[in-house]
């Protein structure tokens, strides 16, 4: 059994021309990430290992759950390659992480997200929004296996509010 969690990176700023990879997270980005990383928290998660894009917005949001989750640091990887919103780099990490892992949590851009979530999951979510968290649960052995999984836990922060 594979579980991966996806969290796109939380709502960032266009207010500092900034190239796109250096726009950090604006307030609501935030308090976004905060609250979601606490309902994550409640469940007692911890993954094996997680990856995230090194843009400023993806890795801020990545550092807030890794704080608030007391994720090992040493199992944290920052990597340009999943500054991608296609999806191309962000599938092929995944179906190349080690066998060793059964836990994988990932932080990324759309257009990636969504797509994967939505070709690999088994509910159909029309947008993942920021700061929106989607895993997937696989029955397999191997991340080159996946298929068709089950989408079993949605976290976004619209269903945190009131």
């Amino acid at each position: 059994m594979k579980t991966l969690t996806l969290v796109r990176h939380a709502k960032s700023s266009w207010k500092h021309n900034l190239p796109d990879p250096l726009r950090p997270l604006n307030m609501r980005g935030l308090t976004d990430a905060n609250n979601v990383s606490n309902q994550l928290k409640s469940t007692n998660f911890c993954p094996d290992l997680l990856w995230s894009s090194n843009a400023v917005r993806a890795q801020t949001t990545a550092e807030i759950f890794i704080k608030k989750l007391n994720i090992p640091l040493e199992i944290c990887h920052f990597n340009h390659e999943l500054y991608d919103f296609s999806g191309e780099y962000l599938t092929f990490h995944i179906k190349n992480c080690s066998n060793q892992i059964n836990s994988l949590m990932v932080f990324g851009h759309n257009d990636a997200i969504t797509n994967f979530v939505n070709i690999y999951g088994n509910k159909n979510i029309e947008n993942v929004p920021t700061c929106g968290l989607v895993t997937i649960t696989f029955n397999i052995d191997s991340w080159q296996e996946i298929g068709m999984g089950n989408t079993s836990r949605t976290i976004f922060p619209k269903d945190l509010k009131g």
